[in-house]
């Protein structure tokens, strides 16, 4: 059985192109709420990436997860991580598949290499964030 996509997601995986790809991500991009200036510090801060991504963890806050890039197309994918990640359990988060969800929407085929590696090391940081 298949997981249910939610709505940011379901918009992603319906692109047909790398063109529309890059839309929808630009356009998820758009949507991700702003991470308070006080939760971009260097502990927050997501190594291995080429551009500045941020990567936080509140239980109290709303949503829980919170980031940013200053890249769009990876500010994009960040959007679909969390949106799939604040919509997920405490306990499926820990052991959850970021990467063969990102591989259902067709993401992980678009992206370069390095912005791939960036991926890694941001889902990564979401599995050490919800232990």
């Amino acid at each position: 059985m298949s997981e249910a996509l939610l709505p940011i997601a379901r918009q992603v995986k319906a692109a047909g192109s790398w063109d529309e790809l890059t839309r929808q991500l630009m356009l998820a991009a758009k949507t991700l709420p702003a991470m308070p200036a006080q939760l971009k510090v260097e502990a927050n801060q997501v190594r291995g990436c080429q551009s500045k991504v941020w990567l936080a963890y509140n239980p109290v806050l709303s949503p829980a997860f919170q980031g940013y890039s200053e890249a769009k197309i990876i500010r994009g994918v960040l959007t679909v991580l969390l949106e799939k990640a604040n919509d997920l359990s405490g306990s499926q988060r820990p052991a959850y598949d970021y990467t063969g969800y990102l591989t259902r929407l067709g993401i992980s085929r678009n992206i370069s290499q390095s912005r791939a590696d960036g991926v890694a090391q941001i889902i990564r940081r979401l599995h050490e964030l919800a232990c």
